[in-house]
């Protein structure tokens, strides 16, 4: 792994060249993707960094989502806003999430986990469009930092008793309580986020440049799930007697953020909604602690990360030519952009779990372990089902039909460029189906 590390510090000497970066983080995704197998088992290992199926998962779309993020930001490189303090923090975000999904030292994991903070904020605040962007960036660096000091008061606990921090060897027996549980898992929680700590994301989102939007709902959501999976390793069965707490509180709160979807009239506000219902699914999944569950979970995370950041993609589209996010003023797509209204349709129906998305195979999963785990949950379930289908419907309809907007002066067809950028985001989340005996490593 740290290879891959070093060859990002190598790009810093070439901050000017955005063409040239971007290849090379493409050629990086590749070259990881295809020259690592993924086992059931650490591979790679050295003394803090190594992989298994669910880094390996999660570092190949940490890299693909960083050179898309470069390619959608292509704005930036035109004006030459700010551009190598820009590339420097993609390259510092994309360091820090490699360090966090391949780290198996747990204080190295806290260290660069909270790391992933600081761009995502450089990014809000130097690049967002309002002068809002100032609280939600508060909203977000708050919100993190209340959960995360007790996540490090239990790590050195942990240190205390096992007198080690790596996850495969940590071993609590009986010294477990709810306090020690709580300051584990609740960091986790609010970084995913859990519906009624969720009120950071929309805020986050609907002020954050394309660039953070992305990184946001397709990695530092999964940041919450990686970091879930990874302390259940050791503290799993003890779980158990709590996990109706979170699973009620989850589903209730999932059908709850899909009714606020229907009411709202900002594009990036239902988009960001809607990843907190699907998470909502992820979390039940990690506790009803079942092999399913995880399974489902990694599969959901890599379907909604593809999914999401697509979606994301097409509201900065339509922002770009109409320079609002409002669905009374972007209507009537269909008539001027016909062929990107083919995406819009492709990926709203992705949105609601349409064949042969990995969102389809990720709920096939999680319905089978949460009503395994409770039978009564299937009411909830069927409202949630229903409802995704409603938001997104109710996106896509919004945006293409009706009459367009007499204010917008001027406007310009799509571009190669963003063709390309949707189609990159469609084929993986659509085919990597095909290959889905991978993610069931965990079986």
């Amino acid at each position: 792994m740290m290879k891959y590390l070093f060859m990002l510090l190598f790009l810093i000497p070439v901050l000017n060249n955005y063409w040239l970066i971007k290849h090379i983080i493409m050629f990086m995704c590749f070259l990881f993707v295809f020259f690592n197998l993924c086992y059931d088992f650490v591979s790679l290992s050295g003394v803090l960094l190594g992989l298994d199926i669910i880094s390996y998962s999660l570092i190949g779309l940490t890299y693909f989502i960083v050179f898309l993020m470069m390619m959608a930001s292509y704005n930036i490189y035109v004006l030459k806003e700010k551009l190598n303090e820009f590339i420097f923090i993609m390259l510092l975000m994309l360091f820090s999430l490699l360090l966090t999904f391949s780290s198996l030292n747990m204080f190295i994991f806290y260290i660069s986990f909270e790391m992933s903070l600081i761009p995502t904020l450089f990014l809000i605040f130097g690049w967002g469009y309002q002068p809002e962007r100032i609280l939600a960036g508060y909203y977000l660096l708050f919100y993190t930092l209340f959960a995360s000091l007790p996540l490090l008061l239990g790590i050195f606990y942990i240190n205390s008793l096992v007198s080690s921090l790596d996850f495969w060897l940590i071993s609590l027996g009986n010294n477990l309580n709810i306090y020690f549980y709580l300051s584990m898992i609740l960091a986790f929680l609010f970084k995913m986020p859990m519906p009624f700590f969720h009120f950071w994301l929309p805020k986050a989102h609907v002020e954050a440049p394309i660039s953070g939007s992305m990184i946001l709902a397709a990695i530092l959501l999964k940041l919450g799930g990686y970091g879930l999976i990874r302390v259940y390793m050791f503290m799993g069965c003890y779980s158990i007697n709590y996990s109706y707490i979170w699973v009620s509180l989850s589903l209730w709160g999932a059908v709850l953020v899909s009714f606020i979807c229907m009411f709202q009239v900002d594009i990036k506000s239902i988009i960001a909604y809607s990843s907190v219902a699907h998470m909502a699914l992820v979390i039940c999944g990690i506790m009803s602690y079942s092999l399913y569950g995880f399974v489902g979970s990694l599969i959901m995370m890599i379907g909604h990360g593809f999914c999401s950041s697509a979606l994301f993609c097409l509201a900065n589209i339509m922002y770009e030519r109409s320079h609002s996010r409002s669905l009374f003023i972007n209507k009537g797509y269909l008539i001027s952009m016909p062929s990107l209204s083919l995406f819009w349709f492709l990926l709203c129906a992705n949105n609601m779990s349409s064949p042969p998305s990995l969102n389809l195979l990720g709920e096939i999963y999680l319905i089978n372990s949460i009503i395994s785990w409770d039978y009564m949950t299937f009411i909830f379930l069927a409202i949630l089902s229903f409802m995704s289908c409603c938001f997104s419907i109710y996106l896509f309809s919004m945006t293409q039909h009706g009459y367009i907007y007499g204010g917008l002066s001027f406007f310009n067809s799509s571009t190669v460029r963003e063709y390309i950028l949707m189609l990159y985001h469609f084929l993986p989340l659509n085919f990597m189906i095909l290959k889905f005996e991978v993610f069931s490593m965990f079986l």
